[in-house]
């Protein structure tokens, strides 16, 4: 993941976002959770902003399993 996706720790604490959701998408969810309070938590409102976390939360959960999946590798390799 870019480091482009990660806000700064001033910032998640400013919009303050729970620990649990400060990982390499931090810096999406921020825009996604001020368009769902200005559009009142409307589930057909800020699809744009949804799609593009949830596509990075997606595109982390690959890099770390493909990452996990090298490690079993090499420990097989090992043995």
């Amino acid at each position: 993941m870019a480091a482009s996706t990660t806000a700064s720790q001033e910032e998640l604490k400013a919009h303050r976002v729970p620990l649990a959701w400060r990982d390499q998408c931090s810096s999406l969810l921020i825009p996604l959770n001020l368009c769902r309070k200005q559009k009142l938590y409307k589930p057909w409102e800020c699809d744009h902003e949804r799609h593009t976390y949830d596509k990075c939360q997606y595109d982390d959960y690959v890099r770390r399993m493909k990452e996990l999946s090298k490690l079993k590798l090499a420990a097989a390799e090992e043995e």
